[in-house]
């Protein structure tokens, strides 16, 4: 029994030395103020930290204004990966959305990111001096 017991954990501990993990430069991209119909792609880029190959099984976003692209293959230990999101830049005003990744990473097979900004319209609301004539 204890033989097994030992082997057992061997085992596990072997598949634990052996994760694939990511790490992102930025978790949260941060659009800022863009105007209507401005590009609303960005990136995220991520690194496998871990020393086996990282699969991104899906990608989910918290609506369909935000459209995200994963990575085609696998990420190799030590390597860069990255993902594409776009934004609909048509909807005006404010807004913070959550992107899911479900992978085959160790610790956190369900990673949230995030985008956030604000649309406006464009125009200038600010007043405008003008110039009105005396003439006495």
């Amino acid at each position: 029994m204890k033989t097994i017991i030992t082997t057992l954990s061997l085992f596990l501990f072997a598949l634990s030395m052996n994760a694939q993990e990511f790490k992102f430069d930025k978790e949260t991209i941060d659009y800022g103020n863009i105007s209507k119909g401005a590009d609303g792609e960005r990136t995220f880029v991520f690194t496998n930290i871990g020393d086996a190959p990282l699969i991104i099984e899906r990608i989910q976003s918290s609506c369909g204004c935000t459209v995200p692209e994963k990575p085609k293959g696998p990420i190799m230990p030590g390597k860069k990966g990255k993902i594409k999101v776009s934004y609909d830049t048509k909807r005006l005003g404010g807004f913070s959305k959550a992107i899911t990744i479900f992978s085959n990473a160790k610790s956190s097979p369900r990673k949230v990111i995030r985008i956030k900004g604000n649309v406006s319209s464009g125009v200038n609301l600010e007043k405008k001096k003008s110039i009105v004539s005396n003439s006495r």
